[in-house]
């Protein structure tokens, strides 16, 4: 008799009850129809496609553009008592086939399988010989072309609806606007199944953006205030800055390693296994570096460069918090960065629509950076999904920004600009303004336009607020011509004649804006004890079955012992996240951990 989805989630995985859509993704599945599922990081995707895998006759295939994740995948899936495979190239042949006769002899409940072997008529053979529950296919938002993840081989994938016509398919992403949901819709032929908007928002990440002044210091002050012993994710634009914060980071007595296309993969898979394996590493990377990444326990992702839209920035902050504890992403930009971008599209292979629509996105990623109100609310209106309140979990709700009539201070910008031809950057229009009697600007004869010296009111660090803020607004274009050029827009008439007043953001240094709470700032000082005695008997027993620490328990699971004080196997089931297998395999050894504290505070 097959199990009820509940029994599957309580026997199985450890928990009482799904959580929002969940129930309903898994019962659409089950009933043999397919859905197309955007949820949030954390929000248990996984769980969707698991559990009627296991409810349904036949293996589940999971189509993974992560074959480096695939083994803790596996693991993860194995410790909970799950039969689980997968098939890509890091497999020897022998492997493989033992992989392949597994699911021919209906030996498997999952089986994971990189999209560039699914694509393979030889792999499509062995599952028209297999009896299959359903597909799922994972990080859907590759499909997309105007995604930030965009991979070929996803564009192949409507022939699982070709050629399997009766086996329900899920495809699932975490980030996906409307345009992006329409295109991944139409090519998977999608177009019928049932639509889970699951929400956008992550109330546990507390979003901070500040502009640049000394990155690296920056950067160095928010890990030693907040954020020591954790571990995070660092992103920047270039594997030459990745190298060298790295390195610095190591300097400054930190446990951090770099990530980056150019480095061998072996090297990559070794520090990603590091990272999901051990405690307190910091990664440094480019974007190559994230997308599927599991690891819970994720407190802080740093951006010391502007992403280039907010779907890539939504994206690589939701690898924070995704156990639902307390998580920080930091953001510090500048106009450089905005230039850089800008010139990096550029010179991008893409077609001139697609040009046009990608500075649209890195224009819209630069207004969430200069805006005065409340972060969230922008981030979840761009996904369509209007927040009626201000969240009080961001820089801007936590510390308010006081603003300043820069109407006057806008003008004189836009007036030297034009007056200097609309053919410079923002350093030396600045330059301008400030009076600077440079060999560049006699040479140019800049100093008897009659902008020169107007402008001594402002530093140079305020002058270049204000060039960034109305970049944001709309009333200066940047070129991406690599020196950063800038052209008046249309929007600027009004201003320059007086029709129109604008009220500019003060920028104050970055302070000590009010921390997110750690997620252990809730277990007594008498209780710590027992939660490092467990989170070491926890690290004991992965590096015993050559599994990270969260495929054991997460630090919620861990967190609830403490609580709880489980003293009996009936007793420890309770508590969430242990099922029955994971109960034979660890429960013991947890249980005698608790048992000895009991023990010696009687």
């Amino acid at each position: 008799m097959t199990p009820s989805p509940q029994s599957i989630l309580e026997h199985v995985f450890g928990y009482t009850a799904f959580r929002g859509q969940q129930q309903a993704i898994v019962e659409t599945l089950i009933a043999g129809q397919d859905a197309l599922v955007i949820m949030p990081t954390g929000g248990g995707k996984s769980l969707c496609y698991q559990v009627p895998a296991l409810a349904r006759a036949g293996c589940g295939i999971v189509i993974s553009p992560l074959i480096a994740l695939m083994q803790d995948q596996v693991d993860a899936l194995q410790a909970a008592g799950v039969k689980a495979g997968f098939l890509n190239s890091s497999l020897s042949a022998e492997q493989a086939n033992a992989t392949e006769r597994a699911l021919l002899n209906g030996e498997l409940d999952l089986l994971y399988v990189a999209p560039e072997r699914l694509t393979q008529p030889r792999c499509q053979q062995l599952l028209k010989r297999s009896r299959i529950a359903l597909f799922a296919i994972d990080e859907a938002h590759c499909v997309s072309q105007w995604g930030h993840d965009f991979r070929a081989d996803y564009l192949q994938l409507n022939l699982l609806h070709e050629q399997f016509p009766d086996v329900p398919r899920i495809a699932l992403t975490a980030t996906a606007d409307a345009r992006t949901r329409i295109e991944i819709a139409n090519r998977l032929n999608l177009q019928n199944a049932r639509h889970f908007i699951a929400g956008f928002d992550r109330p546990n990440i507390q979003y901070r953006i500040a502009q640049k002044d000394k990155p690296l210091e920056q950067l160095l002050h928010f890990l030693q205030t907040e954020q020591q012993g954790n571990a995070g994710v660092v992103y920047c634009l270039s594997r030459s800055k990745v190298e060298r914060t790295a390195e610095w980071l190591c300097e400054k007595g930190f446990n951090a390693l770099p990530y980056h296309a150019g480095l061998s993969a072996e090297l990559r898979a070794t520090h990603q296994r590091r990272f999901l394996r051990e405690d307190n590493i910091i990664m440094v990377a480019t974007i190559a570096f994230g997308m599927g990444i599991d690891k819970p326990d994720v407190r802080f992702v740093a951006h010391l460069d502007l992403p280039k839209s907010i779907e890539a920035y939504y994206q690589e902050t939701g690898r924070a918090g995704r156990d639902g504890e307390p998580a920080t992403a930091l953001l510090l930009y500048g106009l450089e960065d905005v230039v850089k971008l800008g010139q990096m599209l550029a010179q991008s292979d893409g077609n001139e629509q697609h040009k046009r629509n990608e500075r649209q996105r890195l224009d819209t990623m630069l207004g969430l950076c200069e805006i005065t109100s409340c972060r969230r609310q922008t981030l979840l209106r761009y996904f369509g999904e209007p927040a009626e309140n201000p969240c009080g979990n961001c820089d801007t709700c936590l510390n308010p920004p006081k603003t300043w009539d820069g109407t006057d201070a806008a003008r004189k910008l836009l007036s030297c600009i034009f007056r200097t031809g609309q053919r410079f950057g923002a350093n030396h229009v600045i330059d301008v303004l400030r009076g600077s009697g440079s060999e560049k600007i006699l040479a140019l004869e800049h100093h008897k336009l009659s902008t020169h010296g107007i402008g001594k009111e402002l530093s140079a660090v305020e002058w270049k607020s204000v060039v960034r803020q109305l970049v944001a607004r709309g009333y200066l274009d940047v070129d991406g011509d690599g020196f950063g050029t800038l052209r008046l827009s249309d929007r600027c008439r009004p201003l320059l004649r007086g029709d129109e007043t604008i009220q500019l953001r003060k920028d104050v240094a970055p302070s000590a804006a009010k921390a997110a709470k750690t997620p252990h700032n809730d277990i007594d000082a008498a209780d710590m004890p027992l939660w490092h005695a467990l989170r070491a008997c926890r690290k004991q027993l992965a590096e015993e079955f050559g599994v990270p620490p969260y495929v054991v328990f997460h630090d919620s699971t861990l967190r609830e012992m403490v609580a709880e004080r489980p003293t009996t196997p009936a007793a420890l089931l309770r508590i969430s996240g242990v099922g029955d297998s994971k109960l034979e395999k660890f429960g013991a050894a947890f249980l005698q951990v608790i048992k000895e504290f009991e023990y010696e505070l009687q």
